[in-house]
């Protein structure tokens, strides 16, 4: 009986099987982790962008706020406060600045609700 008569053939077969249907589930695993993290870093990128789109918003608003301050301070009025066109330039402003902690896991629901009064007045 020789070397290659002796092996067990059968037993080999079923080793690489094994191994293979384990390398197999394992293979399946890692994908799904590398799944989760790749959904995980698109959702935070996602939000990242949204608050980035808001802090952009309330410069532009808070360049209006200034502009429309100048010209009223410019003419007639003294106190650009008591202004509408003022007011809602605040209440926008608030408003985006309320979005921002939410997306950031601040926020305060109770918020969002005390701008929309302010809008209703113009």
């Amino acid at each position: 009986m020789g070397y290659l008569e002796s092996i067990n053939w059968d037993m080999i077969k079923k080793d690489l099987q094994q191994g293979l249907e384990k390398g197999m589930a394992a293979m399946k695993q890692g994908a799904i982790v590398v799944q989760k993290t790749a959904e995980d870093l698109t959702e935070e990128g996602m939000r990242q962008y949204k608050i980035l789109t808001l802090k952009s918003r309330i410069h532009e608003a808070i360049t209006d706020l200034g502009a429309k301050a100048y010209v009223l301070m410019s003419g007639t009025k003294k106190n650009p406060a008591l202004d509408a066109g003022v007011k809602n330039i605040m209440a926008r402003i608030k408003d985006l600045e309320v979005q921002i902690a939410i997306f950031e896991g601040k926020g305060n629901e109770a918020r969002p609700k005390a701008r929309s009064k302010a809008r209703k007045k113009k």
